[in-house]
């Protein structure tokens, strides 16, 4: 099998409860591998680490113990302007808040990260990107004029734009209706493919089911790991780790 696009060895995280508190361990050693092509979910209880996983695995989020190499480079090592050049380049971001710049049109949202990399953007590349989630129309839109769901696609448009070797995506549809939820992980899906991958954490388990795989966390640790399992698998799964989702 390739190199993998993300590693994880004994991944370990802990937060300060306060001066003369303990500190709350918050990942207790994980070790995962994501591939070219894979779409991975992270399911689990509120509390389990979903999300400080994710930004561990995606440098957002400095970790305390193990290690991480991300594109074949180890986090750590990495200098705070070596990181940011890294997620730059090579990494895309979809968070349940879209983050999108209220002055800004649709079409110059899903531009700026190119402009901001001083990188050139193709139109046609920004033109497709809106087209693939469904807002041609909606290009010259500020997001105050979007809907949420909208909004989120615009979000998914701009990672689409930038061609990421691999998307973190933290709860992109907690938000959304179901329609537009299911269109959303669509097209997350999609970007699953060739050179790249997608990490996902959702406590919806049908979500989580589109995936290659499904890592269930608990109480900072992976107690069970399927694969390309159907939405009742997921749920079993987290209900025999004692997970509610």
């Amino acid at each position: 099998m390739n190199t993998p696009l993300v590693s994880a060895q004994n991944l370990q995280k802990s937060f300060s409860a306060g001066r003369r508190q303990p500190s709350i361990p918050v990942l207790r050693g994980i070790s995962l591998e994501v591939h070219a092509g894979e779409m991975v979910s992270v399911v689990g209880p509120s509390g389990s680490g979903k999300s400080t996983l994710l930004y561990c695995l995606s440098g957002l989020e400095p970790y305390d113990a193990g290690s991480v190499e991300l594109l074949g480079r180890e986090l750590s090592g990495l200098s705070r302007g070596g990181l940011a050049e890294l997620r730059r380049d090579h990494v895309g971001f979809v968070f349940q808040s879209y983050n999108l710049i209220p002055s800004l049109s649709a079409r110059e949202n899903v531009a700026l990260p190119a402009r901001l990399a001083r990188r050139r953007t193709a139109k046609r590349d920004v033109d497709g990107a809106l087209a693939a989630v469904g807002l041609t129309d909606r290009a010259r839109h500020r997001p105050s004029a979007l809907s949420g769901g909208q909004q989120q696609r615009v979000a998914i448009a701009r990672v689409l734009a930038m061609y990421p070797d691999i998307v973190f995506a933290d709860e992109p549809t907690g938000s959304l209706d179901t329609a537009t939820g299911a269109s959303v992980l669509g097209l997350l899906r999609d970007a699953a493919s060739g050179p790249r991958s997608v990490v996902l954490v959702t406590h919806d388990l049908e979500a989580a089911a589109r995936a290659d795989r499904v890592l269930v966390l608990r109480d900072g640790l992976i107690h069970a790991e399927l694969q390309s399992p159907a939405p009742e698998q997921v749920f079993d799964a987290v209900s025999l780790a004692g997970a509610v989702a």
